[in-house]
């Protein structure tokens, strides 16, 4: 269903389909606790793991008539700014510690660090595609293990995230596609130079490193659930760009609280509303959007879902939503300037767009349908994940300035 608001002579975007999945247990394998508890035994050992935080917003919960809001703040991980580290550490680390013939688990990180592992390994470089954030968290990882990483980010991309990636000593490039292409020339680039790709997104035959991906996000999801001390959410909002990072917490909630696992909602940029769109055509079918992909939603412009993440979404989510960039910056507003009492959140683009969401379903009129279809109430504990922090300063000064608006 779309629903359109007028704002200052633009308007904003905002389609949703409501969706029943078939809750199917059996997609759940490969995010269940304990796959969480061995990806986050490997985090721990790395220098400078510690939990993020998971803030407490009860003024703003108040003001829009809801419980409780909590937001799992991923501006803290590894000093990177954004979630996504999680991932690509842990993939990396399955792949060698598989050459190796080694278990991933909390003395891992340093065993790979060592001359001796190194030296039995060889040269290896790791070669992705990213928005951003996943690409900075591939080179991160490759540089602390002492290997070579290779880059490849889409048209478009900011220079900031470009410029933080090639501080970590990878090699990297803003190509002249969008990120489903240059997907594909990473994957080319692999094959012609017999490189490791790690690539957090699944195709038929490329899925094994993109499951070790998904499973390295399950750390976040068990942070989340101890720091909840019991307290079970009724509601999750997750964004989503290609779906993994979707898939695995929603999985791994799934996994842990059965029947009691959350009223889900995914949310995208509507020029990148892949999953949407798949859900909304209900068809079976996988599809996709091409093109250029123009929303500051660096991180959610993927045109192709994720495989092996989708299969686990469309058993588990209630609704999905696309929606403009206004969405992002309404959040991005919430978070960074909140009401008195409430801790403020440094959140970007594509971290923010779930609190934009929220904040939409409760407030306005014309979502009353869908607010009640999903059973948004005062009871409600609501539970959002801020992925990224201000990757790019430049546009979230702007942001909260005032100084943006829709292209």
């Amino acid at each position: 269903m779309a629903v359109p608001f007028w704002c200052t002579g633009w308007i904003m975007a905002f389609d949703y389909v409501l969706h029943k999945g078939a809750r199917s247990e059996a997609v759940l394998q490969s995010v269940t606790p304990a796959q969480a508890d061995m990806a986050q035994k490997f985090h721990s050992g790395i220098e400078g793991y510690a939990a993020t935080p998971l803030v407490n917003l009860q003024q703003w919960a108040q003001k829009i008539g809801v419980g409780k809001i909590w937001v799992k703040d991923e501006s803290k991980r590894f000093g990177l700014n954004a979630f996504k580290a999680l991932g690509g550490s842990y993939a990396i680390a399955k792949y060698l510690c598989g050459k190796l013939g080694i278990p991933v688990d909390e003395n891992a990180f340093n065993i790979l660090r060592s001359d001796e592992a190194r030296q039995k390994l060889g040269q290896i470089t790791f070669v992705t595609a990213t928005d951003g954030n996943h690409g900075r968290g591939v080179a991160w990882a490759a540089k602390l293990l002492g290997y070579k990483a290779v880059v490849y980010l889409p048209e478009g991309s900011s220079l900031e995230r470009l410029n933080n990636i090639r501080a970590l000593g990878a090699e990297a490039e803003i190509t002249k596609f969008n990120y489903d292409s240059a997907v594909r020339l990473a994957y080319a680039m692999s094959k012609k130079h017999g490189w490791v790709m790690v690539q957090d997104t699944a195709w038929p035959g490329y899925e094994e490193i993109p499951t070790w991906i998904m499973q390295g996000y399950t750390t976040m999801a068990q942070e989340i659930a101890a720091q909840l001390n019991g307290d079970v959410p009724t509601h999750l909002f997750l964004q989503a760009g290609v779906g993994s990072m979707a898939g695995a917490v929603l999985g791994y909630f799934a996994a842990l609280w059965g029947d009691k696992a959350p009223v889900t909602v995914i949310c995208e940029p509507d020029k990148a509303a892949c999953l949407y769109k798949t859900a909304a055509a209900g068809d079976g079918q996988i599809h996709k959007v091409g093109g250029k992909m123009d929303s500051m939603m660096a991180g959610l412009c993927c045109g192709e879902p994720c495989t092996v993440s989708w299969d686990i979404i469309d058993n588990f989510a209630s609704a999905f939503v696309a929606c403009s960039d206004e969405y992002a910056a309404r959040g991005m507003c919430l978070l960074g300037k909140p009401p008195a009492g409430d801790a403020r959140v440094v959140s970007g683009e594509s971290g923010a767009v779930t609190a934009g969401v929220l904040d939409a379903i409760m407030t306005e009129q014309e979502l009353a349908p869908l607010r009640e279809a999903l059973g948004l109430n005062k009871s409600s504990r609501v539970l959002l994940i801020s992925t990224e922090g201000d990757t790019d300063k430049v546009n979230y000064l702007k942001v909260l300035t005032g100084k943006w608006r829709q292209k």
